[in-house]
C-alpha cells in the first residue's frame, strides 16, 4: 500500500472512532491514536492534516452529504460510510492538490474494505454528485 492510502485509512479510522466516542480533547485523542499506530507519527502527517481539516469543516461536509444522499436519512448512514464520505468530501472541496478521481477511487476502495456490500455504490453516488459541482479538472491537481 502507498503512504497516502495508509494515511487515508488511518484518518478514516480516527474519524470513525471520534464519531462513536468523541472526548472533546481532539489534540490528545490524535496524539494517542497515532502513538498506537505501527509507524512513527511523522509518517501520518497527511492523515493528521485530513483529520483536523475534516473536523474543522464538519458542518459543511455534513451538509454536502445530506444534500446529496437522496432518499437517505442522514442519521441512518453507517458510521464508517460517514467517516469515508467526510474524508473524501473534504479532499474534493479543500484539497485541490489531489485529483478528484483519486479521492473518489480511494473512498470507494475504503468502502469495499471496511463497510457493507452496497457501500461502494452509495459512496460513489454521493461523491459523483459532488464531483459534478466542482470547477476544476477531474484527473489532475489544480495547483
Amino acid at each position: 500500500m502507498s503512504t497516502r492510502r495508509d494515511n487515508r485509512i488511518a484518518a478514516m479510522q480516527f474519524l470513525y472512532s471520534w464519531e462513536i466516542n468523541p472526548s472533546g480533547d481532539l489534540d490528545t485523542d490524535v496524539r494517542l491514536f497515532f502513538k498506537a499506530q505501527e509507524n512513527p507519527r511523522d509518517y501520518y502527517n497527511f492523515a493528521e492534516e485530513l483529520i483536523y481539516g475534516v473536523i474543522k469543516k464538519g458542518e459543511v461536509l455534513d451538509s454536502n452529504i445530506n444534500d446529496n444522499a437522496q432518499n437517505w436519512n442522514f442519521k441512518r448512514i453507517a458510521k464508517v460510510d460517514l467517516a469515508i464520505l467526510r474524508l473524501a468530501i473534504y479532499e474534493l472541496l479543500y484539497r485541490p492538490d489531489i485529483p478528484p478521481v483519486v479521492t473518489i477511487n480511494e473512498a470507494i476502495d475504503m468502502g469495499k474494505l471496511y463497510s457493507g456490500l452496497e457501500s461502494k455504490r452509495f459512496i460513489n453516488g454521493i461523491l459523483d454528485n459532488i464531483k459534478k459541482q466542482l470547477k476544476r479538472p477531474f484527473r489532475e491537481p489544480s495547483v
